[in-house]
């Protein structure tokens, strides 16, 4: 069997492990009620987010940044958490992340699929410029049902 990793260079390799570190940072401060992480890590000039508690794309990071420190800074306290699947795709200076975010223990939590679309700046620094958190409800994961 091939891994999608076993064609990576060594910079791509090295990205990856960058870029996994970065989210799982951003993560572990979210989980502790702590948004600062994420706020780093969006782009400030060019950002936009999908989630399942909006109905239209936020557009904006000062949108997005607002929404953070009023509705979620300090309300989001989750004692463990499993960071599944991560898998990195580059093409140029852009670099999507997408990995499996399955709340098991709980299950009246959602199990989220998360895209984060990242581009390197002119610092040299990885910003995440689009993010998707699709929520799915844990009654209906992996029922085999199609929703159109």
């Amino acid at each position: 069997m091939v891994f999608y990793e076993d064609t990576y260079t060594p910079e791509q390799k090295a990205i990856a492990k960058e870029l996994i570190a970065l989210e799982i940072d951003a993560l572990n401060r979210f989980y502790r009620g702590d948004s600062s992480g994420y706020a780093k890590l969006w782009s400030q000039t060019n950002f936009s987010y999908f989630d399942a508690n909006f109905s239209e794309r936020i557009d904006t990071y000062e949108d997005i940044y607002d929404f953070l420190m009023s509705r979620v800074e300090g309300k989001v306290k989750v004692d463990h958490y499993d960071f599944v699947a991560p898998r990195a795709q580059f093409v140029g200076d852009l670099a999507i992340l997408s990995y499996s975010l399955p709340n098991d223990d709980n299950p009246r939590s959602k199990h989220y699929n998360v895209i984060e679309v990242f581009q390197r700046d002119q610092n040299d620094e990885w910003k995440v410029i689009h993010s998707t958190w699709q929520g799915l409800d844990p009654a209906k994961k992996n029922s085999g049902t199609v929703i159109i």
